[in-house]
């Protein structure tokens, strides 16, 4: 099985492979619990906590500018899938639009099915950070998170919440489900950030 579908990198490839990890030709899927499947017309992300409350729909989303970006994943599983193509709303393109306390420091992804994951505020607005609908020129499917996921490329891929409805602006740090459950409160892959006690 590692041989036909996972290979150890003879190097880090000028430091694009963080430590631990195979390279994926195919994209595998992990998820916790049933894949839920709902028309891209029912998507609504709430904003909340420490920002003025608000929602975006589906029209809302795409009305925004639409980014496309290629970039390498992940997944604290040991597997790294190289050159990616993702096309969605940019972070930064809709915090443009949120009004968020200055007391925040932290967000909460909330998904479909009750999943939740933590990210710093630095680390949730940079700008390669996507909330994607579509992958390799396809809209994204519901096992990779469609119709809408978030992308945040530089943590492993658990911090990349499928399935999006809700992020929760806090001011201060809180773990979600992974964390809850033994994962890292950051989880950076060049550091090998997978578990607490790393």
């Amino acid at each position: 099985m590692l041989g036909k579908f996972f290979k150890k990198p003879k190097d880090d490839l000028n430091g694009r492979i963080p430590p631990g990890q195979t390279l994926s030709v195919r994209f595998p899927v992990l998820t916790y619990g049933p894949t839920p499947h709902y028309a891209p017309q029912d998507v609504v992300v709430r904003i909340t906590g420490l920002a003025q409350p608000r929602e975006f729909t589906w029209a809302d989303l795409l009305a925004l500018p639409q980014t496309t970006l290629t970039y390498d994943i992940h997944c604290v599983t040991h597997w790294s899938k190289l050159d990616t193509t993702w096309t969605g709303v940019r972070v930064t393109d809709l915090m443009a639009q949120v009004q968020v306390d200055p007391s925040a420091t932290h967000v909460m992804q909330r998904s479909v099915g009750g999943y939740s994951t933590n990210l710093s505020l630095d680390d949730f607005t940079r700008p390669e950070n996507l909330l994607a609908h579509t992958y390799e020129g396809e809209p994204l499917d519901p096992e990779h998170g469609g119709p809408l996921r978030l992308v945040v490329p530089h943590l492993y891929f658990w911090k990349s919440a499928k399935w999006l409805t809700e992020l929760e602006f806090m001011g201060e740090d809180r773990p979600g489900f992974w964390e809850e459950n033994g994962y890292h409160m950051r989880g950076d892959p060049f550091k090998e950030e997978r578990y607490d006690d790393d």
